[in-house]
C-alpha cells in the first residue's frame, strides 16, 4: 500500500466507528427528552424511570462519540494538509460553526442537565434536556453542510486556484445538504428506535419488574422505527434524484449499470463478477423501467451508464494524472474513474435492506406483544437484540457508499457550478512516508478497538442494570421517592 491507500483506510476506519456513536446519540437524545417532558406533564413515576435509565445510557455513548470525533478533526491536517489548505477557506466555515455554536450549546446543557437533577427548577431542567437534544441535530447539520459541500461545491469563486466561499448562506442551504440532514437524522431515529426495542425486550422477558417501563419503551422505540423507515424511505429518494444529476457516475455505479439504458431497469440482485467494469459475466434480477423513474420520475427516461460516463469525465477532468512526484505510484498513470463496484452496488443494496428488515422487526415486536403478550422463546429475546445492529449497519453502509461512491474525487466537481472547483483525492494525501501513515494507523485502529471493547463493557453494564441501576433502592415503585430523588 502506499501513502494514499493508508490515509484512506485510516480515515474511513475511525470515520466509520465514530459514526457508530453519532446517530445513537442524537437519536436517543431527542427521545429522552419527550420521556422527561411525558413526565413533568403527567407525573407517572414510569417516563421519570425511563428519563433516568435511557439518559444514562445516552450519556456513555456521548462520552465516547466525543473522544472519538476529537480525532477526526486532526486528521485534516495529519494526513490530509493539502486537502485542507485547497478547500479551507469554504470547508471550514461550517466546522467552525459546528464547534464554536452548536457543540458549544451541547456541551453546556447536557452539562446542566446531568449536574442540575437537584438543583434546577423542572421546566428549566427540562428545557435543558431540549437544548442539548435540539443542538446535537444542529450539530449534524453543519457537519453534513461540510460534506455536501465536498458532494457538491457551492456558494464559491475561485481564485489563485484555490476556492473562496463568497456566501455562507448558499453552502449551508446546499441542495444537496438539505436532502441530506433530514435522511441522515432519521437514520439516527432508526437507531435509537431499535436501541430502546431490543433492550425493553430483554428486559420484558427475563424480568417481571417494571414492566410498565419496559412496555412504554417497547412501544416508543417500535413507533419510531417504523416512522423513521417512512422518511428514510422519502428522503433517500429525493437524494437518489439529486445524485443522478450531480454524480451520474456514482449511481450508475450504485446500479452496476456499464452501459446506457433507456428505460433503464432497476437491479434488485446481481450475481457475477461486478467488479468488472463491461459487466460481461454479471446477471440481474431487475424491475423493469424502474431506475428511469427513480432517476428522474420518467419511466422512459434514459440512464447513462458507467461507459458512456467515463468518456465524458475524461473530457472534462483529463486522461491521465499529472506528472507529479507528489502523486506517488499515481503520477502520470491513468486516471479511473470508475469507484469501486462491489463496495457502491453492495453497499447501497444494504442500505437500504438494513433499513427495511429493521422496520418490519419493529412492526413484528409491536404485533408479538400487543396487549399484554410476550413471546416466551429465547430467541425472541436474542433476536430483538440483534436487531439493534441492523440500522447500525445500514447507516454505516450508507456512509460508505456516499464517500467510496465520489472517488476519484475528494472534492466532486460541481456539473453546474464554478469550473475548476474540484479535486482528486490523491492530491489531498499530506506528503507523509508510509512508515509514518503506517504507524498512526495502526495507533488509531488500537485504540479505538480498545475503546469499543469499554463503550460495549458499560452500556452492556447499565442496561443489564435496569430501572435498579439508575434509581435510588426501593424507589423504583414509589413516586414519591422518585420525586424525592429528583428534585
Amino acid at each position: 500500500m502506499d501513502v494514499l491507500d493508508l490515509a484512506r483506510w485510516q480515515f474511513g476506519i475511525t470515520t466509520v466507528y465514530h459514526f457508530l456513536m453519532v446517530p445513537l446519540t442524537i437519536g436517543l437524545a431527542v427521545l429522552v427528552a419527550g420521556m422527561q417532558t411525558a413526565w413533568v406533564r403527567t407525573g407517572k413515576q414510569k417516563y421519570f424511570a425511563m428519563t433516568k435509565f435511557w439518559g444514562k445510557l445516552m450519556m456513555v455513548n456521548f462520552a465516547m462519540g466525543v473522544v472519538t470525533g476529537i480525532v477526526q478533526e486532526f486528521q485534516f491536517g495529519m494526513s490530509w494538509s493539502n486537502y485542507s489548505k485547497f478547500v479551507g477557506d469554504a470547508f471550514g466555515a461550517p466546522l467552525a460553526m459546528e464547534g464554536l455554536v452548536a457543540f458549544f450549546v451541547e456541551s453546556t446543557f447536557l452539562g446542566l442537565w446531568i449536574f442540575g437533577w437537584d438543583r434546577l427548577p423542572k421546566r428549566v431542567h427540562l428545557a435543558c434536556a431540549w437544548a442539548f437534544s435540539l443542538a446535537t441535530i444542529g450539530s449534524a447539520y453543519f457537519i453534513l453542510a461540510a460534506n455536501s459541500w465536498m458532494q457538491h461545491p457551492v456558494g464559491v469563486s475561485l481564485v489563485d486556484g484555490k476556492p473562496r466561499l463568497n456566501s455562507i448562506w448558499a453552502l449551508l442551504t446546499n441542495n444537496t445538504a438539505l436532502a441530506a440532514v433530514p435522511h441522515t437524522v432519521a437514520g439516527c431515529f432508526a437507531v435509537g428506535g431499535a436501541f430502546l426495542v431490543g433492550i425493553a425486550v430483554w428486559h420484558l422477558s427475563r424480568r417481571k419488574e417494571n414492566t410498565d417501563v419496559w412496555r412504554a419503551s417497547l412501544k416508543l422505540g417500535g413507533w419510531v422505527s417504523m416512522v423513521a423507515f417512512a422518511v428514510l424511505a422519502i428522503t433517500g429518494d429525493i437524494q437518489g434524484k439529486l445524485m443522478f444529476q450531480q454524480q451520474p457516475m456514482k449511481m450508475a455505479a450504485s446500479e452496476a449499470l456499464c452501459h446506457t439504458e433507456q428505460p433503464a431497469s432497476f437491479s434488485v440482485f446481481a450475481y457475477g463478477d461486478v467488479a468488472r467494469p463491461d459487466c460481461e459475466n454479471v446477471k440481474s434480477i431487475t424491475v423493469p423501467a424502474l431506475l428511469s423513474f427513480l432517476a428522474h420520475n420518467d419511466f422512459s427516461s434514459e440512464v447513462k451508464g458507467v461507459n458512456d460516463l467515463v468518456g465524458e469525465y475524461q473530457a472534462k477532468y483529463g486522461t491521465n494524472y499529472p506528472v507529479d512526484p507528489a502523486l506517488g505510484e499515481l503520477s502520470g498513470k491513468p486516471i479511473d474513474y470508475v469507484p469501486n463496484l462491489p463496495v457502491t452496488y453492495w453497499g447501497f443494496r444494504l442500505m437500504i435492506g438494513l433499513g427495511a428488515l429493521s422496520t418490519v422487526a419493529a412492526a413484528a415486536v409491536l404485533w408479538l406483544t400487543r396487549k399484554g403478550r410476550m413471546p416466551a422463546s429465547k430467541w425472541f429475546r436474542w433476536g430483538a437484540l440483534a436487531g439493534i445492529a441492523m440500522p447500525f449497519l445500514g447507516n454505516s453502509a450508507g456512509w460508505i457508499f456516499t464517500e467510496m461512491g465520489r472517488q476519484p474525487f475528494v472534492v466532486v466537481p460541481n456539473p453546474t457550478g464554478v469550473d475548476g472547483v474540484w479535486m482528486f483525492t490523491a492530491r489531498g494525501v499530506s506528503g507523509l512516508t508510509v512508515g509514518e501513515v503506517l504507524t498512526s494507523l495502526i495507533l488509531l485502529t488500537v485504540t479505538y478497538g480498545a475503546l469499543a471493547v469499554l463503550e460495549f463493557f458499560l452500556i452492556r453494564r447499565y442496561a443489564r442494570a435496569g430501572v435498579s441501576g439508575v434509581l435510588p433502592p426501593g424507589s423504583a415503585d414509589k413516586q414519591s421517592d422518585a420525586l424525592a430523588f429528583a428534585y
